[in-house]
């Protein structure tokens, strides 16, 4: 019999939902918290940049950071959710994915993904659907799940 875990996630939270059945109801199976996802960005930086010399010449410039504090934490918060998906699937506990995230998440969990768990993902959905109850994100998914072929 064939698992189908529901990812929903967002920067601050991702639920893990699954079923048996294709038709039958989600029961929510884990929940991973991000608490610094909700927190705003001027929070999470703790000073003026740093500031460094001109390659030629006397001046000194303000350092810019390549990635923001906020897509930062982003970035780890993805690569958690990842890695536990990973080992999940490694160990066998689901056998499909149902990815529902905002296009930023998706986008980055599916190049962090490894190709194994990306080979179980049966669909996407471009959403954010991570303060829905699990009744709400059962109706936005098809009657009947999708199921890999």
């Amino acid at each position: 019999m064939a698992t189908t875990w529901i990812l929903v996630a967002e920067s601050s939270s991702a639920r893990i939902l699954k079923t048996d059945s294709r038709i039958g109801p989600l029961q929510e199976h884990e929940r991973l918290e991000h608490p610094a996802g909700r927190v705003p960005e001027r929070e999470l930086m703790s000073d003026h940049p740093g500031r460094s010399f001109d390659s030629a010449g006397q001046g000194r410039h303000a350092m810019e950071n390549t990635v923001g504090p906020k897509q930062q934490e982003l970035l780890g918060f993805v690569e958690q959710v990842a890695d536990y998906l990973d080992r999940a699937f490694t160990r066998g506990e689901f056998n499909q994915l149902i990815i529902i995230a905002g296009p930023v998440f998706l986008g980055l969990l599916r190049k962090r993904l490894s190709s194994r768990a990306v080979a179980a993902v049966v669909m996407q959905m471009d959403r954010n659907l991570g303060h829905h109850t699990v009744e709400e994100v059962r109706r936005h998914l098809p009657d009947h799940l999708p199921v890999l072929t």
